[in-house]
This record gives structure tokens, C-alpha cells and sequence, in this order.
């Protein structure tokens, strides 16, 4: 494959991504504004020797993935927010089987059917908590199609590496924009291969006993090893168990996998932050907004700096801390109610001196909108 400059828009560069990660599997169903992800990898995945099914529903997707992977395809479904509300309990199961799959949600305004064709950011909480019960997730983000392409070849390394479910988050704003991107060659970006177990055929095999490093071999279901598949607590076998040092394990492993590899996990792309007095925090388009507005009123001289978020969660406590620590005022301009700026409180020293621009009416937030909420804040503008 050669270096490739194509003009494409949000969603098929997401598309074109996956491809590039190897993609063996997708299921999927349509729904605005995610559709065009299905369309291009119903034509495209076929031609690669892939498999491209379009299921009755959401549920079934999630779950026709999630049956895929375990016979070792790298497996990905699209959808927005109705449709993941639907995917949830399956995503709960691949989280407790430990099944690695890629879920894009490209968010649209809600609750319920809400906007289909408005942009928004209010699936951010649904994606850490979405499904019940304690447990660890990752999800990344993009403002960008060059990042859409390198954030959604990332979540299949992640998911990966820590054999579970990885969100990838982006809206309905970068979904639809065309811009240019650069396909690398094959090799230029590192894919991360499924890690099979070295357990020969006729020795027993523990499919969930990890490592020292962590991480679990995988023998693809139908293969020759048996094993058993749950969504129970369950022992090193895979069997159910109520044992309480059993469930005690698990549950820490789960989350631990997870929360315990923050750093490695972490993306982030700093704009001026080293001397920045006041420090804007965004992800997805509202992170485009929040640039041009930072580079706009650096040009007049003013120490303003944009920390963009790429990884939503596990959330980078430690990197907001530490690049919040200088900032007089740190703004988060997001376009929800403020669903990232309670975890940007959470993480700083100075939770008074954090302050929400947001947009919730459908339309992409401007670098006017944050003209004005930042004079209101600040009482003189920035």
C-alpha cells in the first residue's frame, strides 16, 4: 500500500482506517449520522476478503461482532447514540469476556431521537457508563480526519492489547467535514496483531489466567482448544463462580487492566500550554473551534494554550492536573452541559477557577460563542 492523498469526509476516512487495522468483520445497521461508515465497508471490506453484514438491529450487531472476534477477527460496528443505547448490555458482556472489538458512536444531539443530523457531544457519559455494573472502558476521540484515521487504527491496537471494547467518540461535526488526508503506507503506522496462546492443541488452556505482562492469549473459539464463554463472574477456565476471591480477581482485573495503564493509554496534543495563563480543554470539533480561537488571540499576544483531548477515558487525571497547575482560569468548551468539565474539576487543584463555553442547540459552537462567554468569565474578555 502507498502513501495515498484522498479528500474524504469524517466517517469514510474512518472507514478507510479500519481497513488499514486489518478489519475482518464488520456489522452494522444504518443510522444518521454514521451510515456512510456501513456503505463504504459494505463495497470495500468484501474486496479485501472480509466479511460486511448488515444486521436487523443494534443489538444484533454488537453481538454478531462480538461472536467474530472470538474465532480471532478483528471486528468493528458503527452507530450513533440511539443505536449504542441498544448495544449496551453486549458491550457489558465483551467487557466480562474480554473480547476485543471497536465501537464508533458518531454522536448526535438527544435524548431519544433528538437531532439526527446535529451535531453534539452528550454520548461522553453513556460511553464510561453506559453499560451496568463497575468496569473500566477506553474511548478516544478526534477533531480532525487525519486523527479520525489515527485514533480509530489505535483503537484497534488497544483493543487489542487489552482485549476489551474500545469507543471511539467523534460527532456528527467531524463526520461530515471533507478535508484532506494522507493514507500512510502499510507499516508506517503500527497495527497491533491479536496475541494467540502458545498452549499446543491437547494441553489444557486457561483463557482468562493472564500473563505476568497483564495481558491474555487468545485461542480462537471453534479452534483447537474448548473453553467456555460467560458473562458471569467467572474463574481462569471461564466457568461461572460466585466465589467471592473469584469475583474479587476478576473484578479487579477487569479495571485495573485498564485504569492501571492510564499513561500508556493517554493521547493528548498541546497547543502553546507550556506559558499559558489561560488554558482551554476540548476534544472532537469543539477542539477545532477552541484552536482557531487560541492561535487567533495568541497572534494579539495573550497567553492563552489548548489541551486537546484524544483519549476521554480512561480520563487523564494526571496530564489535566499537571497542565492546569499555572493556568489563572481554565475554560472547557465542549458541546454537551458540561460532561467533561466535572472530570476537569475533579482533576485540579483550583475546581473554582474552571469554567464551562459550551453549545447545546444543535449548531457547531464558534470562536465567537467563546468571544463571549470568555469576556463574561473573565469580566474583560480574554
Amino acid at each position: 500500500m502507498e502513501k495515498k492523498l484522498l479528500f474524504l469526509q469524517g466517517n469514510e476516512t474512518c472507514a478507510e482506517a479500519a481497513l488499514y487495522a486489518d478489519l475482518e468483520f464488520f456489522a452494522g445497521y444504518p443510522i444518521t449520522p454514521s451510515t456512510v461508515i456501513a456503505e463504504l465497508l459494505s463495497y470495500r471490506l468484501p474486496r479485501k476478503g472480509g466479511k460486511f453484514i448488515q444486521m436487523e438491529d443494534e443489538i444484533s450487531s454488537m453481538c454478531a461482532i462480538i461472536g467474530a472476534s472470538l474465532t480471532g477477527k478483528k471486528v468493528m460496528t458503527a452507530t450513533s447514540g440511539p443505536g449504542f443505547s441498544l448495544m449496551q448490555e453486549a458491550i457489558g458482556f465483551a467487557v466480562m469476556a474480554e473480547i476485543p472489538c471497536v465501537v464508533v458512536n458518531v454522536q448526535r444531539a438527544g435524548p431519544s431521537t433528538g437531532i439526527p443530523t446535529g451535531g453534539s457531544q452528550g454520548d461522553v457519559m453513556q460511553a464510561r457508563w453506559g453499560t451496568h455494573g463497575d468496569h473500566a472502558i477506553i474511548a478516544l476521540t478526534a477533531s480532525n480526519n487525519q486523527d479520525v484515521f489515527a485514533m480509530t487504527v489505535e483503537a484497534f491496537n488497544l483493543s487489542e492489547t487489552y482485549r476489551t471494547p474500545v469507543i471511539l467518540l467523534y460527532d456528527e461535526v467531524v463526520a461530515h467535514t471533507r478535508e484532506k488526508i494522507i493514507i500512510p503506507e502499510a507499516g508506517e503506522i503500527n497495527t497491533v496483531r491479536r496475541l494467540k496462546t502458545s498452549v499446543p492443541e491437547g494441553i489444557d488452556y486457561h483463557p482468562y489466567l493472564p500473563r505476568e505482562d497483564g495481558r491474555l492469549p487468545m485461542s480462537d473459539f471453534g479452534g483447537v482448544h474448548r473453553y467456555n464463554v460467560t458473562g458471569l463472574m467467572h474463574d481462569m477456565w471461564g466457568f461461572p463462580s460466585n466465589n467471592p476471591m473469584v469475583v474479587y480477581g476478576l473484578m479487579h482485573h477487569l479495571i485495573d487492566k485498564i485504569e492501571g495503564h492510564v499513561d500508556e493509554i493517554t493521547r493528548v496534543k498541546e497547543f502553546f500550554v507550556d506559558d499559558a495563563k489561560s488554558l482551554l480543554i476540548s476534544y472532537g470539533s469543539s477542539a477545532r473551534t477552541a484552536l482557531h480561537f487560541v492561535r487567533n488571540r495568541r497572534a494579539r499576544g495573550e497567553k492563552i494554550g489548548l489541551l486537546e483531548l484524544q483519549t476521554l477515558w480512561p480520563f487523564p487525571v494526571n496530564v489535566v492536573k499537571e497542565k492546569c497547575a499555572s493556568a489563572d482560569y481554565v475554560i472547557v468548551v465542549e458541546m454537551n452541559m458540561g460532561q467533561i468539565l466535572h472530570e476537569v474539576k475533579k482533576s485540579v487543584d483550583k475546581p473554582d477557577k474552571v469554567f464551562l463555553a459550551n453549545q447545546i442547540n444543535g449548531d457547531f459552537i464558534t470562536p465567537t460563542d467563546l468571544l463571549n462567554i470568555s469576556r463574561i468569565i473573565r469580566g474583560k474578555g480574554i
